[in-house]
């Protein structure tokens, strides 16, 4: 989900100190529950990332041989929702819904969460944040590795679900590569969309900075092909032309990493035609939901949303009413 050059819900950036952190949207109460541990490291986190004190979760469980870590970079807190979720509803469906899900109309918290996983003799990091233009609030994944035990130069593989600024901000730091030993996995129909696109684009202009540099440690991808053993490549096109999600493997266990194919958990997930702003193309964005949320129920398969509240791990049912489904957050069904 893209910052966007006119002013957005996901402009607006509150600055997070530690009890503020801490407190907001129940994520460290919500990431215990998960097996999460956090890592108070306020002197280095200040220095990093200015107001930012520490605090920054993780999330680890096991998928069969594979670690699992969901990674917060950062949190913001947004008015006026539906300028960004179901902006054809009417104010007073679009209240009521929100209303029935226990969650207020006029504002909502977005979550920006990568994920790590360990296994197959590789460290494979999916998607970058927001990189350092974007802190205090946001673009603090190395401070959410560093409170999981790992380096930059740890990590061995960037996977990209797509090019949107939250996904690929982290690439650089510095103006240079933040994953120096590692290598590139991009889908091929979204990085031929973005090099061809307009070079004065917004997003096309933080491609060609901090994606097109990487393209020749880079392999490309398309849906069925393995970024290692265990970890497969799925089409789920629309959010972006060539957005990809990936379905993690191993002693069989199963972990759908779903990226941006639902941006909220009940505005864009519970009801999965209702439009969302970022999505470029709304119809076929809408129909993947379905697809891909129809599967998932069916199978009780978790997977991981990259900006559902923290840790972004959950399971989706079948809906009731005029809802198509329901999500239902991970507790300690992952740790066990």
């Amino acid at each position: 989900m893209p910052d966007s050059t006119k002013r957005s819900p996901f402009s607006d950036v509150v600055q997070i100190n530690r009890r503020g952190f801490m407190l907001s949207g129940g994520a460290i109460a919500a990431g215990a529950a998960a097996g999460a541990t956090v890592t108070l490291g306020a002197d280095d986190a200040a220095a990093q990332a200015g107001s930012v004190a520490g605090a920054l979760p993780n999330s680890s469980f096991k998928v069969g041989e594979f670690e699992v870590m969901t990674l917060l970079d950062g949190a913001v807190t947004a008015k006026e929702p539906q300028k960004t979720f179901g902006m054809k509803q009417t104010a007073e469906r679009f209240a009521d819904v929100s209303a029935a899900n226990f969650i207020p109309s006029d504002k909502f918290r977005a979550y920006f969460t990568p994920t790590l996983i360990k296994g197959a003799g590789e460290v494979i990091l999916f998607d970058t944040g927001l990189g350092e233009g974007a802190r205090p609030a946001r673009g603090n994944l190395t401070l959410a590795l560093a409170g999981a035990g790992v380096k930059p130069e740890d990590v061995t593989v960037v996977v990209l679900t797509h090019m949107h600024p939250d996904h690929v901000g982290g690439l650089m730091s510095g103006g240079k590569a933040a994953f120096p030993n590692a290598r590139y996995v991009i889908g091929q129909a979204e990085f031929d969309f973005w090099s061809k696109m307009d070079p004065s684009h917004r997003v096309a202009k933080l491609f060609n900075a901090n994606v097109k540099p990487l393209a020749e440690k880079a392999t490309f991808v398309k849906g069925g092909d393995k970024v290692v053993s265990g970890v497969e490549a799925f089409e789920a096109f629309g959010h972006t032309p060539g957005h990809m999600t990936f379905v993690v493997e191993s002693g069989g266990q199963q972990l759908h990493l779903l990226a941006d194919t639902a941006n909220h958990f009940v505005w864009s997930l519970a009801y999965p035609d209702w439009e969302v702003r970022f999505d470029m193309d709304k119809g076929a964005a809408a129909a993947t939901r379905r697809k891909v949320f129809d599967m998932l129920a069916a199978d009780k398969t978790p997977f991981v949303g990259y900006h559902l509240p923290f840790p972004a791990v959950g399971f989706v049912e079948k809906g009731s009413g005029d809802a198509a489904f329901r999500y239902v957050a991970a507790s300690y069904q992952m740790s066990l």
